[in-house]
């Protein structure tokens, strides 16, 4: 089965009722809200003030693909050490399972299956910790999508906020296709039908959907390790619909200048030769900022649970 703008719509039937954001062209301005409450979203966008104003809007980095050492990864990283088809029809400009290839090249079956089994047990803590600002990112989506994308979707622990939206059908794309059992598990567990959910083995800088076929794409510690973080985010605007929403949690790097900044350049070389890529010293927030979205609500946090892994950005980008 190919899935193209024609027959997502004849699988999944459904329409989106989204409500459109002014499509503006200007230059996104990006500020923060920092504290530890549940996310307090500010709007930011070129006709608004700052509130506080980025520290790394100049650099875009990139390399290497899903992160080990996110805090749902980072226990493994001092480890260091028959699928489902990507289906060929897609607007992106490279084939979706050459690119999987080349970025994530097949490895054995016993180390993609632990890596997803450690996934499944080991973020209690975390998950916890973040669900306060993951459920009011979700809220805000209720009633306004039907067709939602996540890339590293991972064992599936975002799929309880938003399953029981009406009418909501699922893609989940992630690398890893072993992570697919554990991802069908968690829909079954919070109530998403097998028929409303697709596993699809693929990477976020080739995403084997149509251009603007979703109404929402959802990724959570998935772009400190991506290997271009720019073209990511682009194949994120093409599979979305006009008035789509990104939802995002990612970590970043610390404030110039602070101890913990200087820890995470020391670390970092290291951490991306023993926890397969993820950088902890991207300046993701800026990325996404002038990826040309037309408009942008960011919160930064610090989590306990994170370690050096810190801070976060939480928010929505709207296409």
């Amino acid at each position: 089965m190919t899935l193209s703008s024609s027959n997502l719509s004849s699988w999944f039937s459904s329409n989106p009722t989204i409500k459109q954001t002014p499509s503006t062209k200007k230059a996104v301005n990006l500020t923060f809200k920092t504290g530890r409450s549940p996310c307090s979203l500010v709007t930011s966008n070129a006709s608004k003030g700052s509130k506080k104003s980025v520290q790394d809007l100049p650099v875009k980095n990139g390399s290497s693909r899903y992160c080990l050492c996110c805090p749902r990864r980072h226990f493994l990283g001092v480890l260091g050490t028959g699928l489902l088809p990507v289906f060929p029809s897609f607007a992106s400009d490279e084939d979706p399972m050459a690119v999987l290839n080349r970025i994530h090249p097949p490895r054995p079956d016993w180390y993609e299956e632990f890596y997803a089994s450690a996934m499944e047990k080991a973020m209690t803590s975390y998950e916890a910790e973040i669900a306060g600002y993951k459920s009011q990112l979700f809220a805000s989506l209720r009633g306004k999508v039907d067709k939602i994308l996540e890339i590293g979707i991972g064992t599936g622990p975002n799929l309880k906020y938003y399953a029981d939206y009406p009418g909501i059908n699922v893609f989940g794309v992630d690398p890893n296709g072993k992570m697919e059992k554990y991802a069908l598990a968690a829909a079954q567990n919070v109530g998403l039908s097998p028929s409303n959910f697709k596993f699809m083995q693929a990477v976020a800088e080739a995403l084997p959907l149509d251009d603007a076929s979703v109404d929402a794409v959802v990724g959570t510690l998935v772009l400190c390790s991506v290997k271009d973080v720019d073209k990511a985010l682009q194949e994120v605007k093409r599979v979305l619909k006009p008035g789509g929403f990104y939802v995002f949690v990612e970590h970043v790097a610390a404030k110039d200048g602070t101890i913990l900044r200087f820890v995470q350049g020391i670390l970092d070389p290291l951490q991306q030769t023993v926890a397969d890529g993820c950088h902890l010293t991207r300046k993701t927030a800026t990325n996404i900022a002038e990826a040309g979205f037309a408009s942008l609500d960011v919160n930064e946090v610090v989590l306990s649970t994170a370690s050096f892994v810190n801070p976060h950005v939480c928010g929505i980008a709207y296409r």
